[in-house]
């Protein structure tokens, strides 16, 4: 899922990976509509709500969203950065890095929330969005720019582009392509809405320590994932 780069990479690993991020995504992104009443994987409505803060002159509206898209921005700039310094090390897992950033940062917001009362919620929000942006730049790298999984405007309007183009004869391996994209593109939908709704179910219960939950569950994900890794090396050693 995250140790399999280039043409090693199969449409599985995209699966597998755009499945377990989108519902960590989701499980964020809930939790801070309802901690923090802000998006935080929707760069696009922030933009929306920055022009109108400039437009009607609101001037700590529009410091605030620009700190948000500039957090987004910082998030994915970071990610880029650690990939590459991995990549001149020519270390095996270049995402571990990024992935363990975007867990930190998860685990720091509850407890700044609930250490101090002097941290705005503008702070957590921007911290969020960080972390988003980390994660929405490594699953594009490691896929090849095949999954994104915190926005959802650009991939309804690729779904639906490919949706189209089943109308219409193709010959068998461009429609078996397609139709995998397609899958690809409802899993990441799907699982955004399933991360979303557990996180909703679980921020009921502990609230703001939600976003721990998803923090454990990405770095079981990656140790799994490297576990599982060694395991297979393991056996084609033997074989």
């Amino acid at each position: 899922m995250f140790q399999h780069q280039g043409k090693a990479r199969s449409n599985r690993h995209n699966v597998h990976i755009a499945i377990f991020l989108s519902f960590i995504a989701g499980m964020v992104n809930m939790c801070g509509i309802f901690e923090l009443r802000t998006l935080i994987t929707n760069v696009t409505g922030h933009f929306a709500w920055l022009t109108n803060g400039a437009l009607n002159m609101d001037y700590s509206i529009v410091i605030t969203l620009l700190a948000y898209l500039l957090a987004f921005l910082l998030g994915s700039f970071t990610s880029g950065v650690l990939i590459e310094w991995m990549i001149s090390k020519k270390k095996m897992n270049i995402y571990v890095l990024p992935t363990l950033l975007e867990a930190a940062v998860l685990m720091l917001v509850p407890i700044l929330s609930v250490t101090s009362d002097s941290v705005p919620n503008e702070l957590l929000a921007s911290l969020l969005l960080m972390a988003m942006g980390v994660q929405n730049a490594f699953v594009t790298k490691i896929s090849n720019a095949v999954v994104r999984t915190t926005h959802l405007t650009g991939l309804f309007t690729d779904l639906g582009i490919e949706l189209s183009q089943l109308c219409f004869k193709q010959n068998i391996d461009t429609q078996s392509k397609n139709i995998s994209t397609i899958k690809l593109r409802l899993n990441i939908i799907t699982f955004f809405f399933l991360g979303g709704i557990a996180g909703g179910f679980v921020y009921y219960s502990i609230q703001i320590y939600t976003l721990i939950m998803a923090a454990i569950i990405l770095l079981s994900g990656l140790i799994f994932d490297a576990l599982h890794f060694r395991y297979v090396k393991r056996l084609l050693r033997i074989g």
